[in-house]
């Protein structure tokens, strides 16, 4: 058994007052402490002498409820290890069991103890969005790293020689720069180097003064929500498109609407054209896009749709959402030029992360914002978490300016190739023409299309038990959905695996 190295308690204090003996007192609360689950087996607890300093009282009561403790199994003692809650205590004991202490009980959460409300009366205390958030089932492929878990990088290809030399030198060298509060929009040398890196690569053109750094695109998107959206106000959403962007744009109660997306990218002329059929709808606000590297299905955008859309919203006055999330990983040609780029009315917010090319647990993006909306996104950002963490944006500033960024990007867009072509061609020899194969030629992922009449979210459910994390396609479908099939990645998973497991996803069908 693992045991836990806390010898922290929940607050508790004695009742002078009570004819109840402090030994007991101390015995009683330990006893229903442990019995509820509040101390767990194996947990640490403190030794004699460090409880009555804490306490401010004579040592002997506490050795006289340890003792009882003892000899009733409810503790026990390790060598080397001190006084630990005893193994032999079930870790899940129900609270009705457990006679209520004498003199102080245990302080805990009141709300939280009590028996769990009915569904109906749940959901009259919570609003219309917690419900339906409440009524999404879990994603089981979702709970492990196993082989084609989407948008996971090599992580055994970093460069973590480097990475570990430049967080030791910003420690050591400047931690009080690194370790004070800093500013809403992100650290000031960092957004030099965003801006400077996305205007060589990405023709993105922005000031630094313009760059918001974020924990992640997905904050980004908040954010934006936050913003730019009013309840009621309608957003286009690419039809199939990325999950976590209709989360985060409902959130201020905004209405998606489905726009469907073909070998061009998502279909303008025909979001226009339904909606002025609608004489008495409301104006569209909002447009969310993956034009560099569609998610989930892969297309570029062509620059006749990009046009179009540029100029619809500027006669509208609607803003567009442009979520560049891997477009660095290209592999037939140069990474496309950016919508913001050809922007010359300042309706485009930018959107862009490190996680991806980086490593996950990074938690660093950023958001290209328009000049006169700075001041809002500025205090959109202040009051969601105030900053992102000093240390990080210095290290990758270093690593930007450096050329460790561009190395690192090089190296793995060959490395990606190598593994997209295992995938495809592991897909090839084991479900032979089932499926087709969508979306390869850019980023982390493809999607694997299946033959009509199968549940893509069995099959996942299926994959998953065996360790595999397959996305199904259908989790990007707001309405119907045209064929089944499933979003593999392989950004994260060697060739030997992707064989294997290839092999093993065969058998789920």
């Amino acid at each position: 058994m693992k045991r836990l190295p806390a010898s922290f308690l929940p607050p508790f204090a004695l009742d002078p007052k009570t004819k109840t003996p402090m030994y007991r007192q101390l015995y009683d609360w330990f006893r229903h402490a442990i019995t509820s689950n509040q101390l767990r087996p194996g947990q640490r607890v403190p030794s004699t002498r460090n409880l009555a300093a804490e306490l401010t009282i004579s040592r002997i009561p506490v050795l006289g409820a340890y003792e009882q403790l003892l000899a009733e199994g409810y503790l026990e003692t390790f060598t080397g290890a001190g006084t630990c809650v005893a193994k032999s205590i079930p870790e899940e004991t129900s609270r009705l069991q457990t006679p209520k202490p004498r003199g102080n009980p245990p302080l805990v959460n009141k709300r939280a103890a009590k028996p769990a409300a009915t569904k109906s009366a749940a959901s009259r205390r919570i609003s219309k969005r917690a419900a339906a958030m409440l009524s999404v089932a879990p994603q089981s492929w979702l709970r492990s790293l196993g082989a084609f878990r989407s948008s996971l990088p090599a992580l055994d290809r970093f460069p973590i020689g480097i990475w570990s030399k430049l967080v030791a030198k910003h420690s050591r060298n400047s931690p009080i720069d690194t370790m004070a509060y800093g500013d809403s929009m992100g650290y000031a040398p960092f957004r030099e180097a965003i801006a400077e890196y996305l205007g060589a690569v990405r023709a993105v053109r922005c000031e630094p003064s313009q760059i918001l750094v974020t924990t992640g695109s997905q904050q980004g998107l908040q954010i934006c929500a936050q913003v730019l959206l009013n309840a009621g106000d309608r957003v286009w959403m690419e039809e199939p498109g990325y999950p976590g962007a209709r989360l985060a744009l409902t959130s201020p109660g905004a209405e998606l609407v489905p726009v469907a997306v073909d070998h061009e990218g998502l279909n303008v002329a025909e979001a226009i054209r339904r909606t002025h059929t609608r004489a008495r709808s409301r104006q569209v606000r909002l447009a969310y896009i993956t034009p560099s590297h569609q998610y989930p299905m892969g297309m570029t955008m062509s620059a006749t749709r990009r046009i179009l859309l540029l100029n619809w919203a500027a006669r509208t006055g609607a803003w567009i959402i442009e979520d560049d999330y891997d477009s660095e990983i290209r592999f037939g040609a140069r990474p496309i030029a950016s919508l913001q780029g050809l922007d010359a009315d300042g309706r485009v917010i930018y959107i862009g992360t490190f996680s991806k090319v980086m490593f996950p647990a990074l938690r660093l993006g950023y958001v290209v914002v328009p000049k006169y909306l700075v001041r809002a996104f500025f205090n959109a950002r202040d009051a969601a978490d105030i900053f992102s963490p000093t240390l990080y944006q210095a290290v990758m500033t270093d690593f930007i300016r450096e050329g460790h960024f561009a190395r690192h990007i090089r190296r793995m867009r060959m490395l990606y190739a190598e593994r997209r072509a295992a995938l495809v061609e592991a897909l090839r020899d084991n479900f032979g023409e089932a499926v087709e194969v969508v979306g390869s030629e850019a980023g982390m992922h493809l999607v694997a299309l299946l033959p009509n009449g199968i549940d893509d979210v069995t099959v996942s459910k299926k994959a998953a038990a065996k360790g595999i994390s397959a996305m199904p396609l259908s989790m990007c479908y707001m309405k119907t959905q045209l064929r089944p099939g499933l979003i593999l990645g392989y950004g994260g998973t060697t060739p030997a695996q992707i064989r294997e497991c290839a092999r093993i996803l065969a058998t789920c069908l």
